[in-house]
């Protein structure tokens, strides 16, 4: 979900130079351990009619069959269940109604300018090493981290396997987060997260710049040289990482504005 706000990182950049009040955000709740709902039986009706479980059973099968152990399936199989709350959250969206000037002026806040500053000062070395290696400058990395989570103070404390997996369910965007799904459990595979560790945003985000499943395997990187790939508390993962994707996902040119 990164590519929708590239707009607004772009509007941060406009004021990072800009003095301001240190304002800081609360701290994050402790995760909510997974609970499973009934769900809505409009659910069912793209899949056949068949159950959540009958569901559930046919994307274990995909993720084998994408290289997924059974190891990994069965650390895995406690978190994935349904949620009818999380559904429900994701038709409810009202952030769309919003004008962009709106939007803009409340997310490119003057605390997150100044926050920003500071990391890129903190970091100035992980900064250093993704512009050379990517080209993407650190304001414009920075300005994605802060609009993101605050600099990773709030990553969500939702399990992500128990979002993913119900938005799979449902109808809207099935096919869409079975392949998140999937992802998630390559993800725990490679050893960068553990089922309890995957927690964040409701619709299924995780770490400090609210990578996506598919986009955490594709363009994550170990920049700490730990051999994790985790954006969840590695800062220079978090940089080298969110480098990568502007870069190669999002197509960003080196040296252009």
């Amino acid at each position: 979900m990164l590519q929708t706000r590239l707009a607004i990182a772009a509007a941060a950049l406009l004021t990072f130079a800009l003095p301001a009040s240190a304002q800081f955000a609360p701290p994050p709740a402790k995760p909510i351990a997974p609970k499973a709902t009934t769900p809505s039986p409009r659910a069912a009706s793209c899949h056949n009619g068949a159950s959540f479980d009958r569901f559930l059973a046919d994307v274990k099968k995909q993720a084998v069959t994408a290289g997924v152990s059974q190891r990994t399936i069965s650390e895995a199989s406690p978190y994935l269940v349904y949620d009818q709350g999380i559904v429900n959250r994701d038709r409810g969206q009202r952030v769309f109604g919003q004008l962009f000037t709106e939007f803009a002026g409340r997310m490119a806040a003057p605390y997150r300018m100044q926050n920003g500053q500071q990391h890129i000062k903190n970091h100035a070395a992980a900064f250093a090493r993704a512009e050379k290696e990517y080209g993407v400058p650190p304001a414009v990395i920075a300005a994605f981290w802060g609009l993101e989570s605050d600099f990773g103070v709030n990553m969500g404390n939702l399990p992500t396997l128990k979002s993913l997996v119900s938005l799979a369910y449902d109808c809207r965007r099935s096919e869409m987060f079975v392949n998140e799904t999937i992802a998630a459990l390559k993800i725990i595979d490679r050893g960068d997260l553990t089922p309890d560790e995957m927690v964040g945003s409701w619709a299924g985000e995780l770490g400090q710049t609210q990578f996506l499943p598919v986009h955490y395997v594709n363009y994550a990187v170990d920049y700490d040289g730990d051999g994790r790939r985790d954006l969840l508390r590695s800062e220079d993962d978090v940089i080298g990482s969110t480098a990568n994707y502007i870069a190669n996902g999002l197509k960003w040119r080196r040296g252009e504005p």
